[in-house]
């Protein structure tokens, strides 16, 4: 079975010579393989189809994909966005007293089957004359059919948590609490607030709220809606991994006696609050199929190996690996500057760090809750401000990419980037930065276009791009999915080892920090108030010492060596407390 997509935003005729149709050999031998449609652009039979490819090399604008796909498939088609459009296949399930994940890469129809389950679109199984009869017929005997018929029929109501909360601010225009009020249906405002740590910025206004604040305002105005379905599209970006966890409970709680679905991509965070997952997979932007619900742990290994047996299809050529130990003192390695102790106080705030010693080829993780001081720390560094208290004598340059990542550049990235860095020009950064990041799409894109996690990548590139001595990236996972975090995991890493600096990182996701850190910078005080500098440390004194102030234990996977985080006071929690291991217990590494 073989589909056709073509792009449309990408496809511009009137800028090319319309070399689809022009070098198509079945349109060459007089069939009408590819035509001009109605919109002025190009339509490609299936049918007609030979897979040649020869369309996909010679399109400029990079426009049309020709998929090949398992025949299983045929007959399954759940919905399509038109003639060369991007097709679905398969829905998840909602279900009562338990929470649903989907895990899968952006661009797969995530999104897609979360509007044909709101309500909000009619899935239309491919065709341009498809009822809700037909569609009932086409779910008959599954769980969905019902569902689907209470949806068409507006007696199920729905509640969704937008994935870009950056957003809001120009979607409402007041104080958070008239926000909260005017969502409360359930009557919970303040034990919403209370939960969310919400209390101390009810009367401001929502224009001046951080992203974390964002996002908590979000997920409290989703939870107190009064509806049968809610779904939360991604929870953790901008909190703090106290914060993640605390909402990850409150999500579980809710998933009790709630259809509750989530998409997210921490899997630490997704392992904790779902009871089962969806695996999305496919060609992002080509095509996307969601499998039944497996067990979570079950669905998030093989998600991660790559594989998935049921289905008996390899949805990536490696699997997604993890260290089996934590990564070793390094003592041979050049150091690049010694820090002694400073500090610098606010009006309401003020930050001591103890000092260390940052070495070149290697990534320091920086962990530590929302508002300790982190941003600062690298603000000082790159001597952007200077301490009252201490010297910092050393003169090094600093890249800084932030973590609200705001733009209005009117440009394409080809240009941007050309604009930080004239070598972003050259073979070693297209090979080392731009592709494995998947830029090479996105160069003739204007950025002020470019989707969350699009412009997270490019902001990647464009900080690791610069000339520098230390490298800080605040919080680079945030809108990546898993692959592009395990990706630019990669890049990040090899481009530290390979240029002789030091990269740090600040986040809040423990698998991209288990993969990514040699050691670790521990921020601990009280958030907004003071912040306390520790480190660096080895990573497993590091990560004891910040799992300890958070309370949890972790645990590697028996199958992929992932942490996985211990049930509160299950056995294993106990034992590893007892002992002082929060991070692993020596003999599972």
């Amino acid at each position: 079975m073989r589909i056709a997509i073509l792009d449309k935003e990408r496809c511009k005729p009137r800028n090319c010579g319309t070399e689809c149709i022009k070098y198509c050999p079945k349109v060459r031998s007089g069939d009408e393989t590819v035509v001009m449609g109605e919109d002025g652009k190009p339509v490609i039979s299936e049918e007609l189809c030979v897979g040649c490819g020869i369309c996909i090399k010679k399109c400029p604008a990079k426009a049309i994909m020709i998929i090949g796909l398992p025949d299983k498939l045929e007959g399954q088609l759940t919905h399509r966005y038109g003639d060369n459009g991007f097709a679905l296949y398969g829905l998840p399930i909602p279900s009562t007293g338990r929470v649903s994940g989907i895990l899968g890469p952006n661009g797969v129809g995530k999104s897609t089957a979360v509007k044909i389950l709101s309500g909000q679109m009619m899935p239309n199984l491919g065709s341009k004359t498809t009822t809700w009869d037909d569609v009932y017929k086409f779910f008959s005997g599954s769980e969905l059919q019902d569902y689907l018929k209470r949806v068409s029929g507006k007696s199920i109501k729905t509640s969704q948590k937008p994935q870009y909360v950056d957003l809001i601010p120009k979607a409402f225009k007041g104080k958070v609490s008239q926000l909260l009020k005017r969502a409360d249906e359930r009557g919970m405002l303040d034990s919403m607030a209370a939960d969310l740590d919400l209390t101390n910025i009810l009367d401001r206004e929502i224009s001046d709220l951080s992203g974390g604040e964002l996002q908590r305002v979000a997920i409290a105005a989703c939870i107190m809606r009064d509806a049968g379905f809610y779904f939360f599209d991604e929870v953790t970006p901008y909190l703090d991994i106290f914060q993640r966890i605390k909402v990850a409970k409150i999500i579980k709680k809710m998933g009790e006696e709630k259809n509750v679905m989530v998409v997210e991509h921490d899997l630490a965070i997704l392992d904790l609050l779902a009871d089962m997952v969806h695996v999305a997979y496919g060609e992002p932007g080509g095509y996307g199929v969601i499998t039944h619900p497996k067990g979570v742990r079950v669905g998030i290994n093989e998600y991660l190996k790559g594989y998935l047996p049921e289905e008996n299809i390899r949805i990536r050529p490696q699997p997604i690996e993890f260290d089996v130990k934590a990564p070793k003192e390094q003592k041979d390695v050049e150091k690049l500057i010694d820090f002694g102790s400073f500090s610098k106080t606010f009006e309401k705030f003020r930050l001591d760090v103890k000092g260390g010693q940052l070495r070149k080829r290697e990534v320091v993780g920086i962990v530590g809750p929302n508002g300790i001081g982190k941003s600062t720390f690298a603000k000082l560094l790159a001597g952007v401000m200077d301490p009252d208290a201490g010297k910092l004598d050393f003169k090094v340059k600093i890249s800084y990419k932030p973590q609200y990542i705001k733009t209005d550049i009117d440009m394409s990235v080809r240009m941007f980037l050309r604009s930080i860095s004239p070598k972003f020009d050259t073979s070693y950064v297209r090979t080392e930065i731009l592709l494995p990041l998947q830029i090479e799409r996105l160069m003739d894109c204007n950025v002020n276009d470019l989707s969350g996690g699009e412009l997270q990548r490019v902001a990647i590139a464009a900080c690791i791009g610069r000339e520098a001595d230390i490298y800080i990236l605040d919080e680079p996972s945030a809108h990546l999915d898993v692959e592009q975090r395990t990706l630019a995991t990669k890049v990040i890493k090899r481009f530290a080892e390979n240029n002789d600096v030091t990269v740090m990182v600040i986040d809040h996701d423990i698998y991209m920090i288990d993969l990514l850190a040699d050691r670790l910078l521990v921020f601990d005080g009280e958030p907004g108030v003071s912040g306390e500098v520790h480190g660096p440390f080895e990573m497993r004194e590091g990560m004891n010492r910040f799992l300890s102030s958070l309370d949890i234990t972790f645990r590697r996977d028996e199958e992929t060596r992932r942490p996985r985080v211990n049930k509160p006071e299950s056995n294993l929690d106990r034992e590893q407390k007892k002992i002082g291991e929060y991070y692993y217990l020596p003999q599972t590494e």
